[in-house]
């Protein structure tokens, strides 16, 4: 009997998984593989929110396994330790596994492919499974990768993206095969309270119950903050238990603005993955430096970080990253402007703030959104500056987002919600709730003369 491992990484799915898919097809057996990674732990990137998570997609994988008749078999360790003893416990020629483009990505590929060289074995690895396209697959030309994504959108649209695979019927494991204990999510200290279930299960479950018509009317809803109109699904692309290849076909079979507004979110993730694929270092590197000397008022950052900046809807965004694990994608930018326009603290500073909470957070779209609105990524206007005050009055007009996270604020009427500090003295006084930590033209102009830019 011939026996190869597919080795899952960010592909914890059985629908649409060339990986698993190919590993069933090179052998008579296949043992599904994870590696508890010791390297993550060690980088930093196990954050609580995550590994809850995880645990939630561990068990959905080995249920939907062992309805087919296989199992998940779970190591700890080194990844390529790990795998070469188990290849080697079960004499399997070939193992599988995703692409993906972090350096800590690449540097495990390479070292998974020299180790079991040594052993004589083959690593086979896959393209288009954590992407809808991999990267690489449009480039401009004379040129490694795009650097500006309207470009990259008109050409990444215009390919034609891989079939669907099904999910396999049948999968036979090896007897004897040893595993550890699957992690359990009910042991895992500091997991926000609203942290949402993992698992594959959930998330075709979150998408099937999206696609209809909150999916039809995305492209006009989508900023709304309190209406929550996004599809939630950053967490499942994040951990693959859904496929992006899946999301954009069947995005694609339905009509409308919402559809195409969707898809094209999903483009946005391709391209900060084909960014980072080619400029690995854009992880903690200016991918355009201006040179910045950012300020480090550990008070303001911490204020921040806290939402106890004085500013109603950035303090709603920051409790809601605590509460929830996430965050909608608007109250990102503008909680990121703030600290890095408004402030002008370290990109770096609230892009490891953001992992060390976010459950969809991942290298690429994380590290490279923050940088986009830092204004040293991607973004062809880099000294924008997101004024809070007018955000409110165009996504939340009517407070209610803001009224949602910071209770302080509940009984405040009508559009005040958002200018605190502009109520009568006695109300003011009774409201347990800060002074703004800085004037938004004093930010303004000090960002301004950091970076050198005159006017708007």
């Amino acid at each position: 009997m011939t026996v190869s491992v597919a080795l899952f990484t960010a592909d914890l799915r059985l629908h649409d998984n060339p990986v698993l898919r190919a590993a069933l097809d090179s052998a008579d057996e296949v043992v599904p593989l994870f590696v508890l990674d010791s390297g993550v732990r060690a980088a930093g990137f196990d954050a609580p929110n995550r590994r809850a998570f995880l645990a939630d997609c561990l068990a959905d994988l080995d249920a939907e396994l062992r309805e087919r008749g296989g199992r998940l078999v779970v190591r700890s360790g080194d990844v390529t330790e790990e795998t070469r003893a188990l290849a080697s416990e079960c004499d399997a020629q070939q193992v599988h596994v995703a692409g993906d483009v972090s350096g800590y990505a690449q540097r495990r590929e390479d070292s998974l492919r020299r180790g079991l060289a040594e052993d004589g074995r083959e690593l086979r690895v896959h393209d288009a499974v954590v992407t809808a396209l991999p990267p690489g697959a449009v480039t401009p030309q004379g040129r490694d990768h795009f650097a500006v994504f309207t470009p990259y959108w008109r050409r990444w649209a215009a390919e034609a993206l891989r079939p669907v695979l099904g999910a396999p019927r049948v999968v036979r494991v090896p007897e004897g095969v040893s595993s550890a204990a699957l992690p359990d999510r009910s042991k895992v200290a500091g997991v926000s309270p609203g942290l949402a279930a993992g698992g594959e299960s959930e998330g075709r479950a979150r998408f099937s119950a999206w696609r209809g018509r909150p999916m039809k009317a995305y492209a006009e809803q989508h900023d709304d903050l309190y209406g929550d109109a996004t599809s939630r699904l950053s967490p499942h692309l994040h951990f693959g238990t859904l496929s992006p290849v899946e999301l954009v076909h069947k995005a694609r079979q339905t009509e409308g603005e919402g559809p195409d507004a969707f898809v094209r979110q999903l483009a946005w993730r391709d391209f900060h993955h084909q960014v980072l694929a080619a400029r690995p270092r854009a992880s903690w590197e200016d991918y355009r430096t201006h040179d910045d000397r950012w300020r480090s008022d550990e008070k303001e950052i911490a204020a921040w970080q806290e939402g106890r900046t004085g500013y109603p809807l950035v303090d709603a965004a920051m409790r809601q990253l605590r509460h929830e694990g996430w965050m909608h994608n608007r109250a990102r930018l503008l909680a990121a402007s703030f600290l890095t326009k408004t402030l002008y603290v370290d990109w770096r500073v609230g892009a490891r703030h953001f992992l060390d909470l976010l459950v969809d957070g991942d290298v690429a779209n994380n590290q490279l959104n923050w940088q986009w609105v830092a204004g040293t990524g991607t973004d062809t206007r880099p000294n924008r500056v997101l004024n809070p005050l007018s955000q409110a009055k165009r996504f939340d007009p009517d407070g209610a987002y803001v009224r949602r996270w910071v209770p302080e604020l509940e009984a405040v009427e009508g559009a005040s919600v958002h200018q605190p500090w502009k109520l009568p003295a006695a109300e003011r006084a009774s409201l347990d709730y800060p002074d703004p930590l800085i004037d938004l033209s004093d930010g303004l102009d000090r960002f301004r003369r950091a970076r050198g830019v005159d006017g708007g």
